[in-house]
């Protein structure tokens, strides 16, 4: 049996680092040459690994991958990582209030009535669940494949789960659904809400926050990871650090030693729970969520998880719309990082486009270098797809999800932002929470089978300890 591990092997590391060299302005012209002199493959457009293994490269491959993490990067002054540089890059924040609206409390509270906050984090829970579910069966496929099944049968613009039933059987073979999500996650086979590590990391940092408190440090999250999360639940990122930490490289050098998808999107879907946890203040919220990333990213991978954080802060106050809600996330990131450019140009283009489609294929066409998992254009799909959608739960998740590229992960964050926005989860439509059952599969230790209203209950607990 021939085994190779995907995302770690230097050979089908290399050319994601000249990708990655490209993007940062690293002058790499002489060391991908060298790469293609050898025939050594691009990047995997969508999968960990090349398609045909060159174990006689990695030696060369290894050199190249030194001699990539040597050279300068330009885009540093605008892009730092350290956390002095990018809080003096964004303007001064007032300080929260001392007890944000809605945070415990609720006016009945202790005579059966329930918590206003605690209701918001349950419909987080949900809308995350609903459109990260929503997005599975489709992820990995091009923008135009994600069209062609849904209007196959009739649901287009998209407004409910995906089908196979009515779809031609040619256009099934043309464009296979996800081969792993496929049987858990079309309106046909959805039974509760099956695993995945867009729930698996607020999972974890729910336990980071019961064992360690608002304190944790990066070098806490990788221990709890070396703890609880299985090395096969990894991808990425994540999965480059995780083996760094294996080989006794210790944070921040996890996330920059041949890590070349330290700015894709992961650290992105692990900051819910630090949003969630800060209501009302999404400066407190984007620090929490730096010191996760910082396992794992750099520089606009980081600033991700940073938006995230302080847009789900935003909206977890219960005083705010979406629109500010984002305004506070890009407030706490560099104003010149291509992230916040992005992000910026994804909300105008909601903003001055009545048809999504439009959006949607306007950001194709402008930000097509990046791969499909980076955060930089699912930063600005996500934010076009919350502004154009104006607070509605199944317009937010639709859009972000239609848009293509990570559309799991887009459509799990934008269904927190907007679960929150409608405060409660019985304002949630519900064909999107019944399917769901109460009930959430992980591998995560302790977490399997759990229901929604009890991950409310535990986030609200960390919410308001003191």
């Amino acid at each position: 049996m021939n085994l190779r591990l995907t995302w770690v092997q230097p050979e089908d590391l290399v050319g994601h680092e000249l990708r990655q060299a490209a993007e940062d302005g690293r002058d790499a012209h002489a060391l991908a040459a060298r790469w293609a002199a050898a025939s050594g493959p691009p990047a995997p457009e969508t999968a960990g690994a090349s398609v045909t293994p060159r174990p006689d490269l990695r030696p060369l491959a290894d050199s190249l991958l030194a001699a990539l993490s040597a050279l300068p990067t330009p885009l540093s002054a605008q892009e730092p990582t350290a956390l002095a540089a990018i809080q003096a890059s964004t303007p001064p924040h007032p300080a929260p209030p001392p007890t944000p609206p809605g945070v415990g409390g609720g006016a009945g509270e202790g005579a059966g009535e329930s918590d206003p906050l605690r209701d918001r984090l349950h419909a987080a829970w949900l809308g995350r669940a609903a459109g990260c579910l929503l997005g599975k069966p489709v992820e990995k496929l091009e923008l135009h494949a994600i069209r062609a099944l849904a209007r196959a049968t009739g649901d287009w613009p998209l407004s409910t789960w995906f089908t196979a039933r009515g779809v031609p059987p040619e256009l099934l073979a043309a464009h296979p659904w996800n081969r792993r999500s496929a049987p858990t996650s079309l309106a046909e086979n959805i039974d509760g809400m099956p695993e995945d590590d867009d729930l698996n990391y607020p999972l974890l940092n729910l336990l980071l926050l019961q064992r360690h408190g608002r304190g944790f440090t990066t070098a806490d999250v990788a221990r709890l990871w070396l703890d609880e999360l299985p090395a096969g639940r990894t991808f990425t990122a994540e999965r480059v650090a995780y083996r760094n930490l294996l080989d006794g490289i210790e944070p921040p050098l996890t996330a920059v030693h041949r890590n070349p998808f330290r700015e894709w999107i992961g650290a992105q879907i692990r900051a819910d729970v630090h949003g969630w946890t800060h209501p009302g203040d999404p400066v407190a919220a984007a620090e929490q969520a730096y010191r996760d990333a910082t396992l794992t990213h750099t520089a606009n991978g980081v600033y991700g998880a940073m938006f995230v954080a302080a847009t789900l802060a935003t909206a977890a106050s219960g005083t705010a719309d979406v629109h500010r809600s984002l305004a506070e996330g890009l407030a706490v990131i560099p104003p010149r990082s291509r992230l916040a450019q992005a992000v910026r140009r994804g909300i105008g283009l909601a903003r001055d486009t009545p048809d999504f489609d439009t959006v949607a294929d306007r950001l194709h066409t402008e930000l097509s270098g990046y791969h499909w998992v980076h955060a930089v254009p699912n930063a600005a799909l996500l934010a076009a797809a919350l502004t154009h959608a104006d607070g509605d739960f199944t317009r937010s998740i639709c859009a972000a999800v239609s848009g293509g590229w990570d559309t799991d992960s887009n459509g799990a964050t934008a269904g927190s932002v907007a679960g929150l926005l409608t405060g409660h989860p019985d304002r949630l439509p519900e064909h999107w929470t019944s399917p769901l059952k109460n009930r959430l599969a992980t591998s995560v230790p302790s977490f399997d089978g759990i229901g929604f209203d009890t991950l409310a209950e535990l986030t609200h607990l960390e919410a308001v300890r003191p």
